[in-house]
């Protein structure tokens, strides 16, 4: 609500909501929605990955202990005499795989842009959330306010039914016209209750998506008809789409693709891997006292490994990488374009739901002058009661279909901010 004719839809996507209890339920429901702290929860496992992927590309060092009996033989020349020993060490063994065609590094790099498209995804899944706490709340204005006009029709009508009653006194009218007033005043204390109904079930949804349970829904049930939707221009294709997390997140996930095509195609080039390892070792033989000299042992080298009987499993990875990417770049495609139809329906529904507003509101004016017009002719006998009856009934549905345009006018601009990428952050 608010806003300048000259707004450009994508740099007022923060404006959307102004009403501060609106803007207090999307305070609630971004700290304590479920869904998103589920999606946060998947932020943290990609996270996890890039961690584990960057522990890959570091050198690695392990600390190893073992013994063990060993019993050696030695030829006298006339029988062979064994001797049995017990040998134990420990030491410290440390590799490091020589990153010479980026496979490690790119699959680092993967890992990273898929947690930054479930950063995106988060961003969606919140847009999405406020988006729905924005539309169940201009539900529930709408709905009190029909409850509100429901209310005074049926003083109105009220009135109009003890009018008639006298007018049958008098004997200007007869029964009939009576019990068409009585119906029609019972028929909309039921649509009260119909809509009682439908408030506590809206009011329930909002409590639900902002974790709020119990707790009363604070609104201002007299602003709603106050409440103008924002002029909006279409700006730039470019500008329009920028603060889509959708496409964001697309972006990301082909740029994890192609990356993930590179360590692929490496599998199939060589290897080279350093070594090295330092151990301290002593050997106690039966029946000796463990006076022997410990012996140092350590090694240095490097290995070079090119894949041979293996390569049919490295050209089927190979090709679901290159299938993968296919896929994300069409995902790509598909999500742009998706994204641009939304914000060009949405816009269009914007402005052609003002031009009805008005229109029905115009409707709605002429309605209530026919209302005291159809009574001062049937308090003169000039029009009959059903000319009374349904010129009311026709001012309260016009009434209601207002409410209902102007709702649907607001529902227009909350899905346009969602179309629009959100800006909420």
């Amino acid at each position: 609500t608010g806003g300048s004719p000259a707004s450009s839809a994508a740099t007022i996507a923060g404006q959307f909501f102004s009403d501060p209890p609106l803007r207090a339920l999307i305070k609630d429901a971004l700290a304590r929605n479920q869904e998103l702290q589920l999606s946060n929860l998947e932020a943290a496992v990609s996270k996890s990955e890039i961690l584990e992927r960057e522990g890959e590309f570091l050198p690695k060092a392990e600390l190893r202990a073992g013994g063990g009996l060993f019993r050696e033989g030695e030829d006298t020349g006339e029988l062979e005499k064994e001797d049995d020993s017990v040998e134990y060490g420990i030491g410290v063994l440390a590799s490091w795989e020589i990153d010479i065609w980026r496979k490690l590094r790119n699959a680092r790099d993967a890992a990273a842009k898929r947690y930054l498209a479930s950063v995106e995804g988060r961003r969606f899944i919140a847009t999405g959330v406020v988006a729905e706490v924005a539309g169940s709340y201009y539900e529930l204005l709408a709905l009190d306010s029909k409850l509100k006009l429901l209310r005074r029709n049926i003083k109105i009508q009220t009135e109009a039914l003890a009018v008639v009653r006298l007018q049958k006194q008098a004997g200007k009218v007869s029964e009939l016209a009576v019990k068409r007033f009585e119906a029609e005043v019972f028929k909309n204390r039921s649509l009260i209750a119909l809509i009682r109904q439908e408030i506590t079930q809206v009011e329930n949804r909002l409590r639900f998506l902002t974790g709020s349970y119990g707790r009363p829904i604070e609104r201002d049930a007299g602003r709603f008809a106050e409440l103008r939707p924002m002029r909006i221009q279409a700006g730039a294709p470019t500008e329009l789409l920028k603060n889509r997390p959708d496409i964001k997140q697309a972006e990301l996930e082909l740029a994890a693709a192609k990356l993930d095509v590179e360590v692929a195609r490496a599998g199939f080039y060589p290897s080279l891997e350093l070594k090295a390892g330092f151990a301290l070792k002593n050997a106690v033989e039966f029946g000796t006292s463990p006076e022997d000299p410990v012996s140092i042992a350590y090694h240095l080298l490097a290995e070079v490994s090119q894949p041979l009987w293996n390569r049919r499993a490295l050209k089927a990875r190979y090709q679901a990488a290159n299938s993968r990417q296919m896929q994300a770049v069409v995902a790509y495609e598909r999500t742009i374009l998706k994204a641009w139809f939304e914000v060009l329906n949405q816009l269009a529904e914007v402005k052609n739901l003002q031009e009805t507003y008005g229109l029905r509101s115009q409707e709605v004016g002429r309605l209530r002058d026919s209302i005291v017009t159809s009574m001062s002719l049937f308090k003169s006998a000039r029009a009959d009661y059903m000319e009374v009856l349904l010129t009311r009934r026709d001012s309260l549905e016009a009434q209601m279909e207002l409410i209902e345009t102007k709702a649907e006018q607001l529902e227009a601009v909350v899905s346009l901010y969602r179309a629009l990428g959100g800006g909420w952050r």
